[in-house]
């Protein structure tokens, strides 16, 4: 296995960082403070071909691979969490489930707007009683004639409160269980879907984050994603590639407090010289190194291992795992390096430490992935 990047890689990385540090990142601060979603930086991404970058090509994507996807991430995480958490969620959990199991009309219709950036991307999977427990998941579709109707509601769903259509699961066998769970495309202009509050949160504040409503939510058959009572399959698999992306993004995170805390030591003095030269801040400094380097490789690791059609569910826990709590670990000692400065909104690390918890809950929280490498290496 080969982590040297190709051409086409690289390019894509560049091309994302380039537009992560001239746009993105400028309004970082802005959009924490104001909780302000970036809607903008979306329609340009758009634009660029980000979008759908793992997405083929005949469905508006830019068929790209998922190492190039990764790096993109990154790089757009570096410069704004919560940019990078909506932009990971729209491919991810937006994209993915349609393209794994949509139909040819589902695909043309939903996800090639998605891909092509004129639509964002949203899954709505958890529930006040269904978090780490997907078993528990209490919204129901019962179908009525050549139309499902559904009744529920979800929390804590990435990028809905901006979607045009939103892929929820919900249970339509007659027990409730992993076994009766099935998806559906919902479009958010149906009769009785609403957006609720949206949640003011820790971090990843400027990460359109709301709770929806569906009120006898009336969707033709058609609509149902997959097969009937597949969708807890389907969403573990969707949730194995998303956790590529937040390793992904938490390795972006994590690169940029440790970027901020290597600055500031090399022209902090005390004691008549800068602190990057005593061993208790150097060490710090190259845990910091060591672990994103580190975290990188196993989300690349993952990556590749997605792309070549391999086995990489158990990679897939261990980036995400990983490479969140290294991230958590380096904002934390990125705001002990800055000191009482760490502390203070202007050196943003308090805003990378913010964001960073997320990261450590999303997508299954850590417990939940020691649970799966567990599993996965024969622990039942």
């Amino acid at each position: 296995m080969n982590f040297e990047l190709t051409k086409e890689q690289k390019m894509i990385r560049d091309l994302a960082r380039d537009y992560a540090t001239a746009e993105i990142e400028p309004k970082a601060e802005e959009v924490d403070k104001t909780a302000r979603f970036p809607i903008e930086t979306f329609h340009k991404l758009g634009e660029l071909g980000l979008m759908g970058l793992p997405i083929p090509e005949d469905y508006g994507g830019g068929g790209a691979d998922t190492i190039s996807y990764a790096l993109a991430v990154e790089e757009i995480g570096r410069a704004c969490g919560s940019t990078g958490l909506s932009y990971a969620a729209h491919i991810s959990l937006g994209c993915s489930p349609l393209y794994y199991f949509g139909t040819e009309r589902q695909k043309r219709e939903y996800l090639i707007p998605l891909a092509q950036g004129t639509a964002l991307g949203s899954f709505g999977l958890t529930e006040p009683n269904a978090g780490s427990d997907a078993g528990g998941t209490q919204t129901r579709a019962i179908l009525d004639g050549e139309e499902w109707v559904i009744n529920g509601s979800k929390c804590f769903i990435t990028n809905a409160g901006y979607a045009r259509s939103v892929v929820i699961t919900a249970v339509t066998g007659t027990k409730q269980g992993t076994r009766s769970i099935s998806a559906f495309i919902v479009p958010a202009s149906s009769k009785g879907f609403s957006v609720g509050s949206t949640y003011d949160k820790l971090g990843m504040r400027g990460s359109n984050t709301v709770e929806l409503i569906l009120e006898d939510v009336r969707v033709p058959y058609d609509h149902l994603l997959g097969k009937e009572n597949e969708g807890f399959k389907q969403f573990l698999v969707t949730l194995d590639g998303g956790r590529i992306s937040i390793g992904a993004l938490s390795v972006g995170i994590a690169r940029a407090a440790y970027e901020k805390a290597l600055a500031y030591a090399k022209t902090r003095m005390q004691f008549g010289q800068s602190i990057s030269k005593f061993q208790a801040i150097q060490f710090k400094l190259a845990d910091m190194a060591m672990y994103i380097e580190l975290a990188r490789n196993q989300v690349l690791k993952a990556a590749w291992l997605k792309d070549q059609h391999r086995p990489f569910t158990k990679e897939a826990a261990m980036a995400k795992l990983f490479a969140s709590e290294i991230c958590m670990r380096t904002c934390d000692q990125a705001v002990q390096i800055l000191g009482g400065y760490g502390y203070m909104r202007d050196y943003h690390v308090e805003r990378f430490f913010r964001d960073a918890k997320l990261v450590e809950i999303g997508e299954g929280t850590s417990e939940v992935q020691r649970l799966v490498i567990a599993r996965q290496i024969g622990c039942e």
